[in-house]
């Protein structure tokens, strides 16, 4: 007469498991869905406002899956069930990370001024000329906006201003080309006081447009920058930014030259 056994039920029988599934299943899909939200907008899949809702629900869906990856960190714990807990931590830390990005740029909404057309010369701001066409048929405006945004400017990157440096007018051109050239901006026009470009974001493709104006003064050559969104009613901060990053990468090297 054969003995049977039987193998013990795990605790919490197949909950943990399809817990964690589940909390798996979930951020895949909402991690595909941020993902592909400025790709489908870049190659002109869905409109920016579509894209935008696609961004906003894979979002929605990666908190959800980061509640579920709690859930079955809590029940698989309880239940002694480490491979499907160890799943659910992965889980939330992997939302933790996904939702970061997206979390950020609405606390930097709320920080910085709602404007998109940031100039170092708020008075006589560089003009786009080799750009104009191109933003002429964009939504945002191809003059600068004027005494509020320039106001806002003021508030909120009061650092902000021209520089002037201490060289020839052409070694300075020669700089600012080469570190142009170094942000990978797409030139439109250069001459001998003046350089025209457009940098384009990497995940939605958004198009800024850069104007550099360079003018002798009896300190030394002074360095304007302009840096305006094509489309957008706040920049998140991103032309200010770049125009900052630009000024100090242009001083460095002409010091390095030197």
């Amino acid at each position: 007469m054969s003995s049977l056994s039987f193998k013990p039920r795990p605790r919490g029988g197949r909950w943990p498991v399809m817990f964690a599934w589940l909390g798996v299943l979930l951020l895949v899909v909402a991690l595909i869905m941020m993902a592909m939200a400025g790709p489908a907008y870049r190659l002109e899949w869905l409109s920016l406002a579509d894209s935008f809702n696609l961004l906003r629900k894979g979002a929605h869906l990666a908190v959800g899956a980061g509640v579920l990856g709690l859930l079955t960190f809590m029940v698989a714990g309880l239940c002694r069930r480490w491979r499907p807990a160890l799943v659910g931590m992965l889980v939330i830390l992997t939302v933790a990370a996904a939702v970061a990005l997206p979390a950020h740029k609405m606390q930097l909404a709320r920080s910085v001024p709602p404007i998109h057309d940031i100039t170092t010369d708020m008075t006589a701001p560089p003009a786009f000329q080799a750009l104009a066409e191109a933003r002429r048929e964009a939504p945002n405006a191809l003059a600068y906006p004027g005494d509020a945004t320039a106001d806002q400017q003021r508030a909120g990157y009061p650092a902000l201003g021209p520089v002037i440096l201490d060289a020839p007018l052409s070694e300075v051109m020669g700089a600012v080309e080469a570190t142009v050239a170094e942000q990978g901006w797409e030139v439109a026009r250069v001459s001998a006081t003046r350089l025209e470009a457009t940098a384009t974001t990497r995940w939605f493709g958004f198009a800024d447009d850069i104007v550099v104006r360079l003018r002798e003064t009896p300190e030394g050559v002074r360095v304007d920058m302009r840096s305006a969104s094509r489309i957008g009613r706040s920049d998140l901060g991103t032309n200010a930014s770049r125009i900052q990053r630009f000024l100090e990468a242009l001083q460095q090297r002409l010091a390095g030259e030197g």
